[in-house]
């Protein structure tokens, strides 16, 4: 197993997060915090764990597809499954300062 390569795919797959956006505010998924975590096999097989900012997101639906296509578009990526998780419920706390100072919360 090449870990090196395994953390690098971990950075790129973090980076594509980043380029996903919740629909209602304006700040990309992984900033939001609802990003719980992100593992990657040694068969570059990956899994994520996520929640919603509510239960009745109206994206609960598409947005794990539209993360899974995305983070299948990585070449080296083999397969890729989003878990969709409530616990521990979704608060503001859980967003990092570069999207609380974008939504005027600092």
């Amino acid at each position: 197993m090449d870990k090196d390569k395994i953390s690098i795919l971990g950075d790129i797959i973090i980076k594509n997060l980043c380029e996903i956006f919740d629909p209602e505010i304006p700040v990309n998924i992984y900033d939001l915090g609802l990003i719980y975590d992100v593992k990657v096999n040694e068969d570059y097989d990956v899994e994520i764990d996520m929640t919603l900012t509510s239960p009745n997101c109206p994206v609960a639906e598409s947005l794990p597809l539209d993360i899974e296509k995305k983070i299948k578009s990585i070449d080296e990526i083999k397969s890729c499954k989003v878990n969709v998780v409530f616990e521990p419920a979704w608060n503001k706390d859980m967003m990092s300062d570069e999207a609380k100072l974008e939504l005027g919360m600092l």
